[in-house]
């Protein structure tokens, strides 16, 4: 009986190193080819288009099953042994321990209560980073058939009815409708990170917008912004400016997003 525990032991060990290998093999990227567009944050405060270079964007959110392989290969991001530098009391608080989901945690549901930290930790695990704001908008103006739909009042009302249902309700598995690029649940699901997201909060110019403290209460800063009409995409702009590195939500999760493979790499 003395020899079960390191057998079992090392059972353990291989079996996270797989689970952590099957993860790395199996997440799906698609190609987006960049590009100009009118984004709500004007490339130079005013009105210049945005410009992306052509990127690499993870088909589906992260999920519980493939972040619970990651702190399994990198105790370090457990909750119970994660610094608090990088991640506040509230990280992974859904799952039933450190190690262990639990029953009302599904594997296949995008993983949220992750910090700006974890997210961009568990990225470079897969040789990739989070999205730029700009990569993410981008993507996220397509739907199934158009590069850009913004201008559909039809679509934006899709995107605004999820807005209005509560946000208790548990969260559905990832791998919703793909848009045209092959993207799924960058709408409808959660909320997610970004990587420049403390840059998008909005100058507070006392002689254009009467009185500054106002842009930094609520989402007023959207009152500068191109496309209000987009109001789905201003409310995610107003949430990620409002939080630190370190925090965590119930509604935010992350995708990754990696730099288009170079001519010689194909």
């Amino acid at each position: 009986m003395r020899h079960t525990f390191p057998r079992y032991a090392a059972a353990l060990a291989l079996l996270c190193a797989v689970a952590s290998a099957t993860v790395a093999r199996t997440a799906e990227y698609v190609a987006l080819p960049g590009g100009t567009f009118e984004s709500v944050l004007p490339a130079d405060g005013k009105s210049a288009d945005a410009k992306v270079a052509p990127f690499r964007l993870r088909v589906t959110p992260v999920t519980n099953g493939e972040f619970l392989a990651f702190v399994a290969a990198h105790p370090e991001w457990r909750r119970d042994r994660v610094a608090r530098i990088f991640a506040e009391a509230r990280y992974l608080q859904s799952w039933a321990a450190p190690d262990t989901l639990g029953a009302a945690v599904l594997p296949e549901q995008p993983v949220t209560n992750v910090s700006w930290f974890a997210a961009e930790a568990f990225c470079e695990s897969e040789s990739a980073r989070l999205p730029t704001w700009y990569e993410w908008e981008l993507a996220a103006a397509s739907d199934a058939t158009r590069v850009d739909a913004r201008a559909d009042p039809a679509w934006r009302e899709r995107i605004l009815a999820w807005y209005a249902r509560p946000s208790t309700e548990a969260l559905a598995p990832v791998g919703g409708e793909a848009n045209l690029y092959g993207v799924r649940d960058l709408h409808g699901l959660v909320w997610e990170w970004v990587d420049d997201f403390n840059a998008l909060l909005v100058s507070a110019d006392n002689r254009e917008q009467g009185d500054p403290d106002l842009l930094r209460f609520c989402g007023a800063g959207a009152i500068t912004l191109q496309q209000r009409e987009n109001y789905a995409v201003l409310m995610r702009i107003a949430m990620l400016s409002s939080l630190k590195a370190v925090d965590t939500t119930a509604n935010l999760g992350f995708r990754c997003a990696k730099p288009a493979p170079s001519e010689n790499t194909r």
